[in-house]
């Protein structure tokens, strides 16, 4: 099959291992961060305590250990990390993607063993890959179209890349060495669109046997993709890093405004959508404490009567978005403490909501013993409003926000 067949998009002069491998390199760098901080994300949500999802991972499961709760904005980093470097990279996975598309053509397509296992580790990694950012995407966007869970298949679709993405990185990493080495890549910045002209002729036919003259050099290939890389980060990031960066953040729809004065930050479940009642949260709420000599019941004055703490806090979401804000409650230590609760290894939260997947967290001894780790009451020196969990939450340093469950109704203090 002659170059001329494929048409003149596929005869790029562009294409060959050396711009290849210069894609490659930037992702060799940063998939492993968006890997790594993904998988942490499942630790963080507590497997050892079943309520991580998908819940029964099989042999794929994680080594188990209690998320920490300092540095408080742990989680908020590793999951901002993990979306938003996501995002960073997707202009950089297609550009990739493009720079090795004359692959498809070559008939026949395997030729021997290495070049099946080749063959196999590309399919794990580009369907992989687009299969993580596609349901990514729409995650992000609240947009659940493909009518599964996402947990699940977004969990059992990273190891599917996973495996392609190290098996290609271990058949590939010499020829990307040999690629880059080739050529200066100082001389590539500096090649103008004129002067630009395919590389040698290789044997893993990336390079167009008969390429059509140069419409861009590489070194505007180069720019064109890191710069939309560089736009796709001013347009998302605002969401992990607040300040002025939020307003540009117009990939995560969020929306502006999420209620009034200091209520106005991110809602991830409304309690309409929680089908949370006025009745529930009314002057009839109790708090019940139990895993004491009695069970206790609080309402809202005699948590306000005992003794408060204020912390500045941060809550992130698996979906990227996080912010600061300041809370006001009771210790949970405190709450156990007055429940007649002197030794345990886990707190089970349960809210108001009757269904839902996160209705009901369980928290490590460590989490409930932090300084930090409150019933908030108040939220930046104001009642909380009924979309952040009137009357009342949990807000713990670097707990995953989905567990800083809302509308709490009990606190189940139970033996390690």
């Amino acid at each position: 099959m002659t170059d001329h067949s494929r048409g003149p998009r596929l005869r790029s002069p562009l294409r060959g291992p050396w711009l290849t491998s210069v894609f490659g390199l930037v992702l060799l760098i940063g998939l492993p961060v968006v890997i790594v901080t993904g998988l942490l994300s499942y630790i963080a949500y507590g497997p050892q305590f079943g309520q991580a999802r998908p819940g029964d991972v099989g042999w794929l499961h994680l080594p188990y250990f209690a998320w920490p709760t300092r540095p408080s904005w742990l989680y908020r980093l590793t999951q901002g990390l993990h979306v938003g470097l996501g995002l960073i990279l997707v202009p950089i996975v297609l550009a990739k993607l493009w720079s090795v598309i004359p692959k498809l053509f070559v008939f026949p397509p395997v030729r021997s063993p290495a070049q099946a296992l080749e063959r196999l580790s590309l399919i794990a990694l580009v369907g992989g890959a687009l299969f993580e950012i596609i349901t990514g995407v729409l995650n992000i966007q609240y947009d659940y179209i493909f009518g599964f869970d996402f947990y699940t298949a977004h969990y059992w679709g990273a190891w599917v890349f996973i495996a392609g993405f190290v098996t290609h990185t271990i058949l590939k990493v010499p020829l990307m060495v040999r690629s880059l080495r080739s050529r200066s890549f100082r001389e590539m910045l500096r090649t103008s669109r004129a002067d630009t002209r395919p590389e040698p002729a290789d044997e893993n036919g990336l390079v167009a046997e008969d390429p059509t003259p140069a419409t861009i050099s590489r070194r505007g290939a180069l720019a064109l993709v890191g710069g939309g890389a560089a736009l796709v980060a001013v347009l998302s990031v605002g969401q992990t890093t607040g300040g002025f960066l939020r307003n540009a953040a117009l990939l995560l729809p969020r929306g502006r405004s999420y209620g009034d004065g200091p209520n106005d930050f991110q809602i991830n479940r409304t309690a309409a959508a929680a089908q949370i009642t006025p009745e529930q949260t009314g002057d009839t709420w109790r708090l019940s404490v139990t895993g004491g000599a009695e069970p206790v019941q609080l309402n809202r004055s005699q948590l306000r009567a005992m003794p408060s703490h204020t912390a500045s806090l941060p809550i992130a979401c698996v979906e990227g978005w996080s912010t600061v804000e300041t809370w006001t409650g009771v210790r949970l230590r405190d709450l156990a403490a007055a429940a007649g609760v002197t030794t345990f290894g886990s707190a089970k939260v349960t809210s108001l909501e009757r269904s839902g997947a996160f209705n009901s967290a369980v928290l490590t001894v460590d989490q409930v013993r932090d300084a930090d780790a409150l019933l908030a009451l108040e939220v930046n020196g104001a009642e909380l409003s009924l979309d952040h969990g009137y009357p009342a939450r949990i807000i713990v340093p670097a707990l995953p926000g989905v567990h800083n469950t809302k509308w709490v109704q009990s606190i189940e203090f139970r033996e390690a």
